[in-house]
């Protein structure tokens, strides 16, 4: 079920101080929503992701500048790391919550997997970079690349006529150009201008995904004008976000999820999964269930649930993982039974599947083939195109109501503009998240 998104800066805002002050689920009246502009709703949206404070259990966390994270101490902001078709990007394919419960359990893929050398621009398993962020806040249903908030890709967007701090608004994007062709571009956002009495510019906020985290900073008037003359920065302003995010809008998808992003979660303390909590497993992937039982309780079995009946009870005698591979999709639940016979906090996860099917051959790169797909407890949204020889050639094809019934979509004629190898992603969402499949395929002239 979608929750509603129409929620004040205040909330938001509110929730976004809890995740400083509390590890655990607060009882907090929402307020009242208020009329507010997009621009302040992106603002708030950027800093559900920018302002989070996290603290590693374990020193495996890879980290985008090199290393590790720090075991025992505590970061504000997500990590940063190009996830791409392999690993999930936070606020999109998983939700806030998911992260915060993977970074507690030592035997998460935060810490057992790493995408550096495997992946290009990535470290961690779940992390966000520049473009994704910046979308994340502006409402956009998936990921945009940093290439589109730059100058005469998209409508909607604009050259600020006087690129100053005096010209700056909350919701404007600093664009950085890619050097070559084949290099990258980076994009930052404005999210707050602070004005003395007399309306003059005293400095500019900039919320932007970097390595290691996402970072904040507050820049005097005259030094935002020298950030923005420095590497052929440009400041852009959205002028009309509907023409600009075109079918990309989260309204009607599952994700982002930004008043369950603005929650504090109650992470369980006896039991985690290896990708975290609140998360959907792709059919026929091993699920890893970590016993914890940090609050020394002691602890007799683990229950694994689908559809509230049981599915396995398995006997413990003490902290340790156990994997389980599901073959039936549905929704899962896990606890732990305690020595003293309590029940702990369930873990709740769901198992779904994909089906993904491209012609058997090359396919023209003028379009008119087809994609079919198929899926079991979740729904497709999306086929994403990923051209590997055009930076500009990254594609969401968000599905209607009658090629989902369908199972196919026809690719669109004069979309795709250099042969060479496609990447063909397939998006389906679940309540829980989503899920991502992917298969290449060769386009000729």
């Amino acid at each position: 079920m979608k929750f509603s998104l129409s929620i004040s800066r205040a909330w938001l805002a509110a929730m976004a101080a809890l995740w400083m002050s509390s590890g655990g689920l607060l009882a907090v009246d929402k307020p009242t929503a208020s009329p507010q502009t997009w621009q302040e709703d992106a603002s708030a949206h950027a800093q559900l992701l920018s302002r989070v404070k996290w603290t590693p259990v374990a020193g495996t966390l890879p980290n985008r500048s090199g290393g590790f994270f720090e075991a025992g101490k505590e970061y504000t902001g997500v990590p940063y790391s190009s996830v791409r078709s392999e690993g999930r990007y936070i606020g999109f394919d998983i939700g806030l919550r998911t992260f915060l419960a993977a970074v507690e359990n030592p035997q998460s893929v935060l810490y057992t997997e790493n995408l550096t050398g495997k992946v290009s621009n990535a470290a961690a398993y779940y992390g966000m970079v520049c473009s994704s962020y910046t979308s994340y806040a502006l409402g956009c249903g998936i990921w945009e690349v940093s290439r589109r908030y730059g100058p005469e890709i998209s409508g909607g967007i604009t050259l600020v006529e006087s690129q100053s701090a005096e010209a700056a608004q909350v919701g404007d994007v600093i664009y950085t150009p890619h050097a070559t062709e084949t290099s990258g571009s980076h994009v930052e956002m404005v999210t707050a201008v602070t004005k003395d009495d007399l309306g003059r510019v005293i400095s500019v906020r900039i919320e932007e995904s970097r390595p290691p985290t996402t970072a904040t900073t507050e820049r005097s008037a005259a030094a935002f004008n020298k950030h923005l003359s420095s590497r052929n920065k440009q400041l852009f302003r959205i002028t009309d976000r509907e023409a600009w995010r075109g079918t990309n809008r989260s309204e009607p998808l599952l994700f982002p999820n930004y008043e369950a992003d603005a929650m504090p979660p109650k992470i369980n303390r006896s039991l985690l999964l290896d990708l975290g909590d609140w998360v959907p497993y792709q059919k026929g992937k091993p699920v890893k269930f970590h016993v914890m039982d940090r609050d020394k309780l002691g602890v007799e079995s683990l229950v694994i649930q689908r559809g509230g009946k049981a599915v396995e009870e398995i006997a413990l005698d003490g902290p340790g993982v156990h994997e389980r591979t599901f073959e039936t999709c549905g929704d899962y639940t896990a606890h732990v039974i305690h020595k003293d016979g309590s029940q702990s906090q369930a873990c709740e996860f769901a198992v779904c599947d994909l089906d993904l099917r491209l012609p058997s051959d090359n396919v023209p790169m003028a379009g008119g083939w087809q994609v079919g797909f198929g899926s079991e407890n979740m729904k497709v949204i999306a086929v994403y195109l990923w051209n590997s020889a055009d930076s500009y050639g990254r594609h969401p094809l968000f599905l209607t109501e009658e090629q989902q019934r369908a199972g196919s979509l026809t690719i669109p004629a004069g979309l795709l503009k250099k042969p060479g190898k496609l990447q063909v992603w397939l998006i389906g969402e679940h309540p829980l998240g989503r899920l991502k499949l992917r298969k290449d395929i060769t386009m000729i002239p």
